[in-house]
């Protein structure tokens, strides 16, 4: 493991078990339900192997925490599904492939975690992204991991991980300026690099109101882990790093334009409905002022149970911040 991976997992291992002793459940067993950790980062900074290497080193001594990873890929919506919600918003590009809110099947991630909470048998959907040309299906329930035989009795950590997890909806009046304002660099500058601009009101609101179920799922966390890219611009060399290994390993998956496209509908179009305040001429603005916004916290009133880390382009820590 290079130094920057490891800087980054010992960072977060230490975050999580100071968390775990603040909550009096430095292992959770029978009595209590496990510790429910969320995870976020832009695309292709690396959230799925650092969560990897977070579980492995807290299975070890002299932890010994029984740990399951979870990742919100994972309740997309069945291929079927979201070819039927595309076509009921054929005009709105946001939901014409997966990525957005409104694209996860939310009634099974709640009733994932519920099952966890109340320790019951269970099964853990599982998204391969490589289906369908890159389009991705939900594999075959068959084939999802089960937990259960008593297993699900010894859980002490849930680690849930999603490129958009902790995304707050905005008010319709605050979601309404934000957009104008970012028309309104549009139409004034050859130098605007935003996509919120680019978008009618009317899809920003209906991604917006998918958003306000989310709640059910980010209300459940402990605790959270931001992985905050230093320049939103590292997203797309990162993303297409991250294809390239799927197309290797799987045989198919998206091309280099298809992850363009994908990433200024998801990236930019969707971070900005959860930006804080008024955009600015910088450059990828909504990442920006979106980054802002988780830097307050996902949580109110729990301070400290937030930790920020920003990633350079080599995927190293170059700041620590706990909110």
């Amino acid at each position: 493991m290079s130094n920057a991976s490891n800087d980054k997992l010992q960072t977060c291992v230490s975050f999580i078990v100071e968390q775990l002793k603040l909550s009096h459940r430095p292992g959770s067993g029978e009595g209590s339900p496990p510790f429910f950790l969320g995870i976020n980062g832009v695309q292709g900074i690396g959230k799925t192997s650092l969560v990897s290497a977070i579980a492995d080193r807290l299975e070890e001594a002299p932890h010994h925490l029984h740990t399951v990873v979870l990742s919100l890929d994972d309740f997309y919506l069945t291929h079927q599904d979201q070819l039927k919600l595309a076509a009921r918003h054929r005009d709105n590009p946001l939901v014409q492939h997966r990525g957005q809110p409104s694209t996860h099947d939310l009634d099974l991630a709640v009733s994932v975690l519920s099952s966890f909470r109340a320790r019951r048998d269970l099964r853990i959907p599982t998204y391969d992204k490589s289906a369908f040309n890159g389009q991705g299906d939900r594999v075959q329930k068959a084939k999802w991991l089960k937990i259960g035989g008593g297993q699900e009795k010894s859980i002490d950590l849930v680690i849930l991980e999603g490129w958009c997890l902790g995304f707050r909806a905005l008010d319709d009046a605050h979601l309404a300026a934000c957009w104008k304002q970012a028309v309104k660099l549009l139409q004034g500058s050859h130098d605007y690099r935003g996509r919120l601009g680019h978008h009618r009101f009317v899809d920003l609101q209906f991604v917006n109101e998918a958003l306000k179920e989310y709640d059910a799922i980010t209300d459940q966390l402990d605790a959270f882990i931001h992985l905050d890219a230093e320049d939103p611009q590292y997203v797309y060399e990162w993303r297409l790093e991250q294809e390239a290994g799927l197309r290797r390993s799987k045989g198919s998956g998206m091309t280099d334009q298809e992850i363009v496209n994908f990433v200024n509908g998801c990236s930019f179009a969707l971070v900005s409905l959860v930006i804080r305040g008024t955009l600015t001429e910088t450059d990828y603005p909504s990442y920006e002022l979106f980054t802002e916004r988780l830097r307050t916290g996902v949580f109110k009133g729990k301070e400290g149970s937030q930790l920020r880390l920003v990633i350079g382009k080599e995927r190293d820590v170059k700041t620590v911040l706990q909110v």
